[in-house]
């Protein structure tokens, strides 16, 4: 009971940072409204969290009769950190800038943004449905270079950097929370009476925040929420997702790279949870994990679930078939009575911050450890697309750059593609572009380099038509040909050097080096 008690706190923080992170970001830095957040978005999201939590427990039930092993352990769901932040700072947020900027009243923008997010959950899940059945043959066909390190430059730039600003902002709360992740979950350190760090890095950083905002001491104005942050809203199923469908269209270069992370990470973790102890059908893992997505997206919710990493050291700290089922019944409950939108007013991110940043602490290692160490240098090149994006998320926020500036920025007298413009097109499209890098990269260090050319092949049928570095700041698909200059000199040029460099590549193919022929 003790380790469902632990396991409990840790999963549900989880899900509670993500959620936060996901109003935070689409608050503060889109300005976008609060309400729909809470009574649109919160609680179809929360739901696919309490469907998928109970089905495998319902899993784990099965599993034990069948093999008689009290011991099981059920599969952690949550909500897929990287690609919630990633569907704030690359879908949601531009996509309602964007709205607003074409003369949309805010209102009508944020809900057609919420319905554009919706949108967007159905195509995932329906993604990862299908590549349920192919995720294995995937894994096989792309190195892991590509598949963990376009991951692992989320982890730096936008799970990991982002949340560090938090920190700073209110640097006393923020550095003892981070402390207290840093002693007990990075460095591996017991806390007094073997308390979970998730839960006493929370409690102790809203103590001192409060404690000491109520005495002035942090410069900043610090409100207890009220009953009125108590958000109600049942989830209902909506057909609102049909009339996001356009405008989603335009980030489904964004969104299929998400599910396919989702899909490969789905399978590494029920490995992990088979070398474990717990052998778990794969496919069945996926095909739920699919369904929670698609059934979010039924109900209005605009991030996807997914299979948590972690499942062996769920075990090992007792945790069995209670922790799950509590944390889908406390999550999703609480976005219908309310409760979870209260939560995420009343911790400041300063203290949810230390969270996320050991999430990305772990996705980045992970990469590292899990790849051959030869493969070093292709994990690290598959950053450099985020970083690009992150520039890009920053420079477009009108909040930082007025927007005129920005859009003078983009083109530069006297060259071809501008330094902003250059950022812009590096950062549309950042996952599939991380991916594809760093899978060229390490076939060319195998040796593979007919495989290698492969990939620069598909970088730049990608790259034509905008799927990947699209020259629109929006990062819309198109036909180049329509474009008008200067933009239209990204996919011609881009992609010209994508075919010249695949041709280098193919006729170095035909020489034998110390390495062999390839």
């Amino acid at each position: 009971m003790a380790g469902d008690v632990n396991g409990f706190f840790g999963l549900m923080f989880d899900n509670m940072t993500v959620l936060s992170f996901l109003a935070g970001i689409l608050i503060f830095v889109f300005k976008f409204p609060a309400d729909i957040i809470y009574t649109k978005m919160f609680p179809g999201t929360a739901l696919a969290v309490l469907f998928g939590n109970v089905c495998y427990t319902w899993m784990a039930v099965k599993l034990r009769e069948k093999t008689g092993n009290a011991e099981i352990t059920a599969m952690p769901l949550g909500l897929d950190t990287p690609s919630t932040i990633g569907m704030a700072l690359t879908v949601l947020g531009p996509c309602f800038l964007a709205l607003k900027g074409r003369g949309m009243e805010e209102h009508a923008a944020a809900i057609l943004t919420w319905q554009v997010g919706m949108a967007t959950m159905i195509m995932i899940g329906i993604c990862k449905l299908v590549l349920s059945f192919c995720g294995g043959w995937i894994q096989k066909v792309v190195p892991q270079a590509g598949l963990l390190g376009s991951l692992a430059g989320i982890g730096l730039a936008l799970i990991g950097f982002l949340p560090l600003v938090d920190i700073f902002e209110i640097p006393i709360i923020g550095m003892v929370a981070l402390g207290i992740i840093l002693y007990n979950l990075v460095a591996h350190r017991r806390l007094p009476f073997n308390a979970p760090g998730v839960l006493v890095s929370v409690v102790v950083g809203c103590i001192l925040y409060y404690g000491l905002g109520s005495l002035d001491l942090l410069g900043m104005k610090v409100t207890v929420p009220t009953m009125e942050h108590l958000h109600f809203a049942v989830p209902l199923p909506t057909l609102g997702f049909m009339d996001g469908f356009g405008e989603a269209l335009k980030y489904l270069p964004i969104a299929i790279p998400f599910g396919l992370l989702t899909v490969v990470g789905g399978i590494n973790v029920t490995e992990s949870a088979r070398v474990a102890g717990d052998d778990y059908k794969t496919r069945d893992i996926l095909l739920i994990e699919a369904a929670a997505t698609i059934l979010a997206g039924l109900f209005g919710g605009v991030a996807q679930s997914t299979p948590y990493i972690g499942q062996p050291a769920y075990k090992a700290m007792g945790s069995r078939l209670g922790y799950t089922l509590l944390t889908g019944l406390f999550i999703g409950l609480g976005g219908m009575f309310g409760y979870v939108s209260f939560i995420v007013e009343l911790i400041p991110r300063a203290v949810l911050a230390p969270i996320l940043i050991f999430v990305a602490l772990d996705i980045m290692s992970q990469a590292f450890a899990a790849c051959p160490k030869k493969h070093t240098p292709a994990v690290a090149f598959s950053y450099f697309p985020t970083v690009a994006r992150l520039l890009q998320i920053k420079l477009s926020n009108p909040a930082l750059v007025a927007t005129a500036t920005f859009a003078a920025l983009l083109v530069e007298p006297g060259k071809s593609l501008s330094e902003l413009q250059v950022i812009v097109a590096l950062g549309n499209g950042f996952i599939l572009t991380g991916m594809l890098w760093g899978a060229f990269i390490a076939c060319l260090i195998d040796g593979k380099l007919r495989q290698s050319t492969a990939y620069l092949l598909v970088l730049a049928g990608l790259t034509f038509f905008g799927i990947i570095h699209s020259a629109m700041p929006d990062g819309n698909m198109y036909l180049p040909w329509q474009l008008a200059s200067p933009a239209r000199l990204v996919p011609f040029q881009i992609t010209t050097a994508y075919l010249v460099l695949a041709g280098m590549i193919y006729g170095l193919s035909f020489m034998r080096t110390e390495e062999g022929r390839s």
